[in-house]
């Protein structure tokens, strides 16, 4: 599984983890200054999307024992 690798491999998945932070941060701005509802739900829905990313290495690896 390719994805293993990437979870696997610590310098690769702290850079990955890195820019999912950055693009959170930046979906948390945009929360902040959203004016309309629909820009609300759409920030909180990127800031869901990109925080589930940062458990996949939990997701893939299963559950430690």
């Amino acid at each position: 599984m390719i994805v293993k690798k990437l979870v696997n491999d610590k310098p690769l998945w702290d850079g990955f983890l890195d820019v999912l932070n950055k693009k959170i941060d930046t979906a948390q701005r945009k929360l902040e200054q959203a004016v309309s509802m629909e820009d609300i739900y759409r920030a909180q829905g990127e800031i869901a999307a990109l925080r589930r990313l940062t458990y996949l290495r939990d997701e893939i690896n299963g559950p430690k024992s």
